[in-house]
């Protein structure tokens, strides 16, 4: 059933152009036939012949096959319809963009192109693409990936057992041009070997381990403590595929990054020790970890921006003279889950702070303590402890598998979602017009 109230909206807006024309008799020719109607708004002639051209123009520069134009102008009106259906939906939802926010995307688009947004306006005049068509249809792009975000996004979830199903059964391709060179210790326990001897070796492993981790040479321990026959190698297995890899390390072999030292691994003939030397043929992903703590000042009513600053250089004063950082962000620190620990955030990657923290953190020296840095959260001072270039290989892996999983239940979803969108909706198609 055709909903009468829509139809009624429909019918008087056009009504009320075809008034505005018949006042122009020599503007009348121009009036645009509607080729559907979208719920409340219909799809005019100009703005199909218009999207028609853009995807020409698209089709051409790719050198590709133009399809018959009956059939690009109807695929081109079908995209066009489930546009407007999810920018009226949108519109529902109070979706919408900011003229800020559409010139700072503008502004990261021309840079991306090396170019200030001056030039990359004159760049799009002079491929004959009128920089207010291109703002339009940007905030077009922003609105709808804000619906669907909204939406979908928050739905789709992935799992750390789906992660390792895919890992498992689709990454298996290449994996024998991957090479782990592996070093081995082996603290073997006799097979009657009482609970306290058992234990006894256990501790060993574990105290073994430790000391590797802490920068022992694996060499020197191998050959001092492993009962394997590989020990006067220094324990070193060689270079081996996942295939040639005995079945007990497979899966933790397959979880190690470069250097990385293996819990002890219980077998009959007692606790085995793996450090992955090296990786051959998978890329290392190298990222730097700091160690840092913090003060901070947050901003009120009572503290503005000049108090806080002063604040913090008094006590980054009272730290030069001798005064424990921990103890002063203990006291005085804003942030109450940090301050606790003395201010410390502990171990942090690329990402895990915001911007300008981050920035002015990267910029110090071990131990060096920064001048106040403001933040959306306050002022802060902020001191480097320590820093590690860590192989983050596996952990980037992992996450790549994970955003693979879901862009593909994203893309499964918004599917299911703009059918369903479209179905339930009213759109009425002149077919004649086509």
């Amino acid at each position: 059933m055709i909903d009468q109230k829509k139809m009624t909206r429909v019918i008087a807006s056009v009504l009320f152009c075809s008034f505005l024309f018949s006042s122009f008799p020599v503007q009348a020719e121009v009036l645009d036939t509607i080729i559907a109607v979208v719920e409340d708004d219909v799809i005019l002639e100009h703005e199909l012949q218009r999207e028609v051209a853009a995807i020409e123009q698209r089709i051409q520069a790719a050198k590709a096959a133009m399809p018959p134009a009956s059939v690009l102008r109807r695929q081109v009106l079908e995209k066009m319809i489930v546009d407007k259906l999810q920018r009226q939906l949108a519109e529902r939802a109070g979706v919408n963009v900011t003229e800020e926010m559409l010139n700072s995307s503008a502004a990261d688009i021309a840079q991306r192109n090396n170019m200030n947004l001056q030039e990359f306006r004159a760049e799009l005049e002079s491929q004959g693409i009128s920089y207010k068509s291109f703002l339009d249809n940007m905030r077009n792009e922003i609105i709808i990936n804000q619906l669907r975000g909204r939406e979908i996004g928050g739905r789709i979830k992935v799992t750390d057992r789906e992660v390792d199903h895919y890992l498992e059964t689709q990454d298996k391709i290449g994996e024998q041009a991957v090479q782990y060179h592996l070093g081995h210790i082996l603290i073997a326990v006799k097979e009657a070997a009482s609970a306290a001897q058992i234990q006894k070796a256990r501790s060993k492993a574990e105290v073994i381990v430790k000391n590797l981790r802490a920068g022992q040479d694996f060499t020197q321990s191998a050959i001092s403590e492993s009962n394997d026959a590989n020990a006067l190698k220094g324990g070193d297995l060689g270079w081996r595929t996942m295939g040639d890899i005995p079945t007990l390390f497979v899966d933790v072999v397959g979880k190690l990054a470069q250097g990385e030292v293996a819990e002890p691994i219980r077998s009959p003939s007692g606790f085995h020790i793996i450090k992955m030397l090296e990786l051959k043929g998978l890329d290392a992903h190298m990222v730097t970890k700091t160690k840092v703590r913090h003060i901070l000042i947050k901003t009120n009513e009572l503290i503005d921006d000049a108090e806080a600053k002063k604040r913090l250089l008094a006590l980054k004063a009272r730290i030069a003279d001798g005064d424990d950082f921990a103890a002063l962000a203990r006291a005085h620190s804003d942030d109450k889950g940090s301050a606790l620990k003395g201010g410390s955030l502990d171990w942090v990657g690329p990402g895990d702070l915001v911007k300008p923290f981050e920035e002015a953190m990267g910029k110090l020296a071990v131990n060096e303590i920064s001048e106040p840095v403001q933040t959306q959260f306050g002022w802060h001072l902020i001191q480097v402890l320590d820093r590690q270039n860590k192989d983050n290989s596996e952990e980037f892996k992992r996450n790549l598998v994970r955003e693979a999983i879901r862009k593909r239940k994203i893309e499964e979803e918004t599917e299911l979602w703009l059918r369903r969108l479209r179905d339930e909706a009213f759109v009425e198609i002149y077919q004649d017009r086509l």
